[in-house]
């Protein structure tokens, strides 16, 4: 008898260069992640992260981009991408929900683990197009702030 196979995750982080506004540096993130794959008995097939990347936009974010085709290709055979939070994901509420339609149509979803956001579930995607929208206010608040900071000195 076949033994149970492992569920298979990637895992994806992620930090702007507005780290100290984020406050949740990549090893944070990755522990994090990977005390939730212990727990949960998944196998992580791969680990993509992007340093000093916005969140506005999927473009320039390579490792993003390169997770999005290991996913099309089903190279790894992954059940689930794993992120800290949805706003490492993405801020941009078009990106992270095109994003994650087409990770669905390879049968990949997506877990925050630190909101506790499952998209397999039904509740998640409704949660995940509410925080999006919710991160993209964020992101532009902070934009603001930061421009305002720099208008003062």
């Amino acid at each position: 008898m076949e033994k149970n196979k492992k569920i298979k995750v990637y895992l994806y982080t992620r930090v702007s260069t507005s780290m100290q506004i984020d406050g949740y540096s990549l090893d944070a993130q990755k522990s994090r992640m990977k005390a939730f794959c212990e727990f949960n008995d998944y196998e992580i097939a791969g680990e993509y992260e992007d340093a000093g990347k916005s969140g506005k936009s999927i473009e320039g974010r390579v490792a993003f981009n390169n997770m999005m085709e290991d996913i099309k290709s089903g190279k790894d055979d992954v059940s689930f991408v794993l992120v800290f939070k949805l706003s490492r994901f993405g801020r941009n509420a078009a990106d992270v929900l095109n994003s994650l339609q087409i990770m669905q149509d390879f049968g990949v979803n997506l877990i925050c683990v630190e909101d506790g956001i499952d998209s397999s579930k039904e509740a998640g995607k409704l949660m995940i197009s509410v925080l999006s929208a919710v991160a993209e206010i964020e992101r532009e608040n902070i934009r603001v702030r930061a421009y305002a900071k720099g208008k003062r000195r």
